[in-house]
């Protein structure tokens, strides 16, 4: 035990939904009950409004780990896996209803950016209020002021009502704060998206080097390449129980395999960028059959299918800019195809709907499960950019006809037709 941090036994967690939150009560109403309790307990008496039903909900169900210390372990799952519900009992927001964590060292969390932020107060004043409320002393917040106001880059605005400030500097100056703890343990959800993409990477620096620093790190992320490379082991949770604890490669295969599926709608993702002129509504792989399918073989054509929508009217497809990225479970990237390597050819009438499809006579790629990239521009510029948008798993085929499949784990993503011939008369 000298040598763990962080040790869960049996942890579960049960929500009631839809259950009736008793009002406030009057002094005739709690006299009251006070006179019937008696009563009540032999049964002679019933409540005033009877217990409130609801239907009971597992958030998380016998979790069991350990984390050793100076261990950086990644948390993944699906929305609704009890990741963030996890990391609420470990650092004391909330009790679990069954089981125990075991916590041994000083705790700082990054779960809500900006909570205790005063709309009202300066950036300099919420940087105090905010790292008092996050367990910083007086002195050791002075010690760090400048560092925490320039890593947040609102050195002009420090003395301005947080009010003010644009959403993302708003959340770089939360995290900032929330970043400069030091803690023995740190417990991490989902912040390391905030602000732009420089700003981002800054923050995933400062993460790796909390993590070289040798403090032990529980982080839940949907990035999945900040998860590989801060992680040393993955816990993967599935409907609020451990499905997967292992090495991080490993498990974020098991996570991206249990995504795959053939065709994705889009319309309603937030997790997007651009100006929205042209939106992508959906994506999909489609068969050598005509089929959405969730599987290709190596080598097999494939058909993909972009829909979109635009605000423009007689919107000519020839005109839009489509890349997609390929990408396996770690995102790394591995092909792109784009309309500005291949001209369009326009089938129907111009209009602010439609669908563009890419014809892929090969998909010369190994086996594994990858996902795209949606990158849409137009004269405008970026209108649209989603990442993760489709899955698909390529299954290993006879390929090269030798009997084997290629294993891209060891020769990489890329499967290239090709003969051999030898001279044996050269030397």
């Amino acid at each position: 035990m000298s040598d763990t941090a962080i040790r869960v036994e049996k942890l579960s967690k049960r929500y009631r939904l839809g259950a009736r939150r008793g009002g406030y009560k009057t002094l005739r109403d709690t006299l009251t009950d006070a006179v019937m309790t008696p009563f009540r307990a032999f049964g002679t008496a019933s409540p005033r409004n009877g217990d409130p039903a609801g239907e009971t909900f597992w958030a998380l169900k016998d979790v069991c780990f350990e984390v050793g210390k100076g261990e950086v372990i990644g948390v993944i799952g699906r929305n609704g896996a009890g990741k963030s519900t996890l990391l609420k009992i470990l650092s004391r927001i909330t009790e679990p209803t069954e089981g125990y964590a075991d916590i041994r060292g000083r705790i700082g969390s990054l779960l809500e950016v900006g909570t205790g932020f005063h709309p009202e107060l300066t950036g300099r004043e919420n940087i105090y209020l905010n790292g008092a409320i996050l367990g910083m002393r007086r002195a050791e917040i002075e010690r760090k002021f400048d560092e925490i106001v320039a890593f947040a880059e609102v050195e002009k605005f420090i003395d301005t009502p947080v009010k003010h400030y644009s959403s993302g500097m708003y959340l770089r100056l939360a995290f900032a704060v929330a970043a400069h703890l030091d803690p023995e343990i740190l417990l991490v959800d989902e912040v390391l998206a905030v602000g732009d993409a420089a700003f981002q990477k800054k923050c995933l620096g400062k993460m790796g080097d909390v993590v070289h620093q040798g403090r032990t790190v529980l982080f839940v992320s949907h990035d999945m390449t900040a998860i590989s490379q801060l992680a040393s082991r993955c816990l993967l949770l599935d409907t609020g129980e451990v499905a997967f604890l292992g090495e991080t490669d490993d498990a974020i295969r098991e996570y991206t395999g249990r995504q795959v599926a053939g065709g994705a709608d889009l319309a309603l993702r937030k997790d997007r960028q651009g100006d929205g002129v042209i939106k992508i509504q959906r994506a999909s792989f489609i068969n050598s059959r005509g089929e959405m399918a969730s599987s290709i073989g190596s080598g097999e054509p494939v058909t993909i299918e972009v829909q979109y929508s635009s605000k423009l009217n007689d919107l000519d497809p020839r005109d839009i800019w489509l890349d997609m990225t390929f990408k396996d479970a770690l995102g790394h990237p591995a092909a792109t195809l784009s309309t500005r390597f291949n001209q369009v050819i326009l089938n129907g009438s111009a209009s602010n709907e439609g669908t563009l499809l890419c014809h892929v006579p090969s998909l010369t790629l190994a086996d594994e499960v990858y996902y795209l990239d949606l990158w849409l521009a137009y004269r405008t510029g970026l209108c649209d950019y989603i990442q993760r948008a489709v899955e698909i798993h390529v299954a290993p085929s006879n390929y090269f006809g030798t009997g084997h499949a290629p294993v891209k784990r060891k020769h990489g993503p890329a499967l290239i037709q090709h003969t051999w011939s030898a001279d044996a008369s050269r030397g």
